[in-house]
C-alpha cells in the first residue's frame, strides 16, 4: 500500500511542527480565555461600573506589567510561572475588552473576529513559508507602532476624524506586517535552540496574541456596527 512506503518526518522538521502547533494552541486558549471574561464582563453591570469608575486604568497598566516582566524574563522562570502569567495577562485583557460588547453589536463583533482570524492566518503562513528575510522590517514596524501610539494620544485631544481613520488602515497594515515578521522571527528563536519549547512557545503565543488582538481592534473599527 502507497503508505507503507512514505518515509517518516524527520526530527528537525518534526520538532518544528510539534513547536508551532504549542505556539498557537497557547494563543488559541488566549483568545478564548479573552473571549469568554470579556463577555461575561459585558453582561455584569457591577464589573463595568467598577471598570467605569477608575479600574480600567489599574487593569492597563497591570498589563503593561506582565507583558514586559513576561518579554523580559520568560526564558529565566518556569514554564509554570510563563504559562500563568500569560493566562493571567489574557484574563485582564478581556476585562479591558468587555467594552467592545457594549459599542458594538455581538454579531459584527463575531464577523469581525473570523475576518481577523483569515487575515491573520494568511499573514502568519507567508511569515512562515516565506524565504525572504524579515529581519530588516522589524525597526521599520517598531517605529511605526511608536508612531501610531503616539497620533492615538496626540488625537484624543484632537478628536480629528482624518486622523482616527488614517491611522486605522495604517494600523492594519502594520499588524498584518507584524504577524508576519513575529512568526518568522519565532521560527528563528526556535532553531537557535534558546530556552525550552514550552517557554519559547508561550513567548510565541503572547506575541502573536497581541498581533491579532491588535489587528482585531483596528478591524472593528471598520467593520464594527454600533448599537443604536
Amino acid at each position: 500500500m502507497a503508505f507503507e512506503n512514505s518515509q517518516p518526518i524527520p526530527a528537525p522538521l518534526a520538532a518544528e511542527q510539534t513547536f508551532i502547533q504549542r505556539v498557537y494552541q497557547w494563543m488559541a486558549l488566549g483568545l478564548a480565555l479573552t473571549g469568554f471574561v470579556a463577555l461575561w464582563a459585558s453582561s455584569s453591570p457591577s464589573i463595568i461600573n467598577m471598570l467605569s469608575g477608575g479600574a480600567f486604568w489599574l487593569f492597563a497598566l497591570a498589563e503593561i506589567g506582565i507583558v514586559i516582566w513576561l518579554s523580559s524574563s520568560i526564558l529565566r522562570i518556569s514554564a509554570t510561572a510563563a504559562s500563568v502569567g500569560f493566562l493571567v495577562y489574557s484574563a485582564i485583557n478581556g476585562l479591558t475588552l468587555s467594552f467592545i460588547f457594549l459599542i458594538y453589536t455581538r454579531a459584527s463583533v463575531a464577523s469581525t473576529f473570523f475576518i481577523t482570524a483569515g487575515t491573520f492566518a494568511a499573514a502568519s503562513f507567508y511569515g512562515w513559508t516565506t524565504k525572504r528575510d524579515m529581519t530588516s522590517l522589524g525597526g521599520f514596524f517598531m517605529m511605526g507602532l511608536i508612531g501610531i501610539i503616539i497620533a492615538s494620544l496626540v488625537n484624543i485631544f484632537l478628536r480629528s476624524p482624518l486622523l482616527y481613520w488614517m491611522l486605522t488602515y495604517v494600523g492594519v497594515f502594520l499588524f498584518i506586517g507584524l504577524a508576519a515578521y513575529d512568526v518568522q522571527r519565532l521560527k528563528e528563536i526556535h532553531h537557535s535552540g534558546v530556552g525550552s519549547t514550552e517557554q519559547v512557545a508561550i513567548l510565541g503565543a503572547l506575541r502573536l496574541y497581541l498581533d491579532f488582538i491588535n489587528l482585531f481592534i483596528y478591524l472593528l473599527r471598520i467593520f464594527g456596527k454600533r448599537r443604536d
